[in-house]
């Protein structure tokens, strides 16, 4: 009885063991297959069967080899669907595609890229082709008087001020218009000394000795001259000719048309030559002081065209030109400063003013691409020539003038080569991914 007993707890103990031994294995075949599936992904070789591989026609007739991750091209499929790795729609290798690009070597850095990933990344292309470079540099700057049409008014007699006919600061003014008059007791005098000589002509003007007919003639000359010369008018020197009284006032007249700017000149004031009663400015014509980047300012020139609008007056725009360009550069900005002349007949722009300006600066005609097509690194530029077929090789270049749209390519290129616009930060990625692994593939241990 303690035989069969011992006998029956050894075969139920193999039995067990037996079961246990074929759990193991199940469950390590469980844990291995995603692994080894996993690991498969990561090598590059997805497990299908030749006659999965084997070319399918799509709607269009062009056979498919396989299906890969257009971000990871080393996963490839059988079938369409999602890329494990990144989750991106897998597309399609097609044979016409691989027997282009087995057809000839791509230059070193050069890629090929299939017409679906090109349209996964966005690729777009331009053509290299002369066009008119026009550079436009874009500024802000602040309406001024024009200094060369500023006016000062002295008279050149002392006396007092009588009536005062401009009396506040921004009146406007006509050239002629009566300011104020003074009274002058060397400039009384001077009216009469000319009354005299202006009866001694005529006295003594007939008189049979010519020295004294000259001599009353010169007289009467010098008289007059002294007037013109203490700023009475032709009109205010007629007029005591022919009234042949003298004024104890005089009024004196605006040397220009324009708005006081300063007014100095009150009634029963002492003024002498040297004392500024007004100063008066035209606004005709007004400057415009800009300031132009330190980098930009090779391209500012005397004579340059400049356009100039304002918010204030939406829709105008004001033709004008640049009358100096300032020696100096600001230490704190770096920027120079730029004075601009602008007519302004109808008075619209007034000083104080903050406006845009634009200069334009033309290069004639260039070969140029696209701004968005050169990768600047710093030291050098580069850009990307579509080689056809999918082909697409870096070519470094010299570039020229830039303009907001377009660079001035002035070695590298030549007219009528296509480079490409956009997704070009992917594809040189690409490119020097495939120069790294060209340059490891003599190293020990890679294929």
């Amino acid at each position: 009885m303690m035989q069969e007993t011992t006998g029956t707890g050894s075969r139920i103990s193999a039995f067990l063991a037996g079961a246990g031994l074929v759990g193991l294995i199940a469950t390590l075949g469980l844990i291995w297959r995603p692994a080894r599936e996993k690991l498969v992904r990561l090598l590059g070789q997805q497990p299908s069967s030749p006659a999965a591989l084997a070319p399918k026609v799509d709607a269009t007739g062009r056979k498919i080899l396989y299906y890969q991750d257009p971000m990871h091209p080393w996963y490839k499929s059988d079938k369409p669907g999602i890329a494990p790795d990144c989750g991106m729609k897998l597309v399609p290798v097609y044979a016409d595609e691989q027997q282009t690009a087995a057809a000839g070597p791509l230059p070193p850095g050069a890629v090929q890229i299939s017409p679906a990933r090109q349209q996964l990344m966005g690729v777009t292309t331009a053509l290299a082709e002369y066009r008119p470079i026009v550079k436009t540099i874009r500024t802000v700057g602040q309406v001024a008087i024009d200094e060369t049409l500023l006016a000062q008014v002295h008279v050149r007699v002392s006396g007092w001020i009588q009536k005062v006919f401009v009396d506040y600061t921004w009146q406007p003014v006509t050239k002629g218009e009566a300011l104020f008059t003074v009274y002058s007791p060397d400039l009384l005098a001077t009216e009469q000394e000319y009354l005299l000589a202006l009866r001694a002509r005529q006295s003594l003007g007939s008189s049979p000795y010519q020295e004294v007919s000259s001599g009353t003639e010169s007289l009467l000359e010098a008289a007059r001259r002294r007037l013109t010369l203490w700023d009475l008018t032709d009109a205010q020197i007629d007029q005591l000719q022919k009234s042949g009284e003298a004024q104890h006032e005089i009024a004196f007249y605006a040397p220009a048309s324009g708005y006081v700017m300063e007014r100095k000149a009150y009634p029963n004031q002492y003024v002498t030559p040297d004392t500024e009663l007004y100063k008066l400015v035209d606004l005709s014509r007004i400057w415009v002081q800009a300031d132009v980047y330190e980098f930009e300012m090779p391209s500012v020139s005397l004579g340059q065209e400049a356009t100039m609008t304002t918010e204030s007056l939406p829709g105008t725009t004001f033709e004008g030109r640049v009358v100096f360009v300032y020696p100096d550069v600001k230490a704190d900005t770096h920027t120079g400063t730029v004075r601009l002349e602008f007519p302004n007949p109808e008075l619209k722009l007034k000083p104080g003013m903050f406006v845009n300006v634009e200069l334009h600066k033309s290069f004639g005609r260039q070969l140029t691409v696209p701004a968005d097509a050169v990768l600047d690194s710093g030291t050098r530029q580069l850009v990307f020539v579509d080689l056809g077929n999918g082909g697409f090789a870096p070519r470094e270049v010299q570039v020229g003038e830039r303009t907001q749209d377009y660079i001035a390519i002035l070695r590298g290129l030549r007219a009528g080569e296509r480079v490409v616009t956009r997704a070009n930060f992917l594809i040189d990625s690409e490119s020097n991914l495939r120069q790294s692994m060209e340059g490891m593939a003599g190293m020990p241990g890679m294929p």
